[in-house]
């Protein structure tokens, strides 16, 4: 069988995000929820027009079932490779946060405007700061295992707000989950993904 999908390495130990995402969490979201999704992809594309596409290509073409679980093997990767258990800087810099002015009059408002987005989507889904062609930034609320692939844009950041991503340690106060975010995002690894 081919390998399309695999576990993303985290770079940072299971107990290392506490408090903000406790060790019992990393175990159970990432361990068993995004191996059974990595699992299931692999095993639903063998023998399909999707077996020789990248996990990009069939999260943004996909329906379904390999839909939805190549959409949730992409976000999840994308959520659990943007944080540090100490990150070097509180806030983007260079080209990120230039863009982020221009399209939102400063960072402080943009964080404002995608905790609203994240802590108010009903249901499942993810908030996700993704980028057009022009390099003009958005923040969308998309649904179960939406992406912005989907929609011909780059995914930058993301906050996972099914209830798995949060409850064991929040129980059902996502705002505050939400807010506990910001403390651990890897800009680096955020203003990558926006070059």
């Amino acid at each position: 069988m081919k390998t399309i999908a695999s576990m993303p390495k985290l770079a940072y130990g299971a107990e290392d995000l506490a408090p903000v995402i406790s060790k019992e969490t990393i175990d159970f979201h990432y361990g068993k929820h995004l191996q059974t999704y990595v699992t299931n992809l692999n095993k639903l594309v063998e023998n399909t027009e999707f077996a020789n596409m990248s996990l990009e290509e069939i999260a943004a073409k996909a329906e379904g079932g390999i839909g939805n679980n190549a959409g949730q093997v992409l976000n999840h990767t994308l959520y659990f490779e943007q944080f540090a258990s100490k990150p070097n800087k509180t806030a983007p810099t260079g080209k990120l946060l230039k863009a982020i002015q221009e399209s939102f009059g400063s960072f402080e408002e943009m964080k404002k405007l995608f905790s609203n987005a994240a802590t108010t989507l009903f249901g499942s889904g993810w908030a996700w700061l993704c980028k057009d062609d022009a390099g003009k930034l958005y923040i969308k609320q998309m649904f179960n295992a939406d992406n912005p692939l989907r929609y011909d844009m780059k995914p930058i950041l993301t906050f996972d707000v099914w209830e798995h991503a949060y409850y064991l340690d929040y129980q059902n106060r996502r705002a505050d989950y939400i807010t506990a975010l910001w403390s651990i995002i890897d800009w680096n690894v955020i203003e990558k993904r926006f070059e």
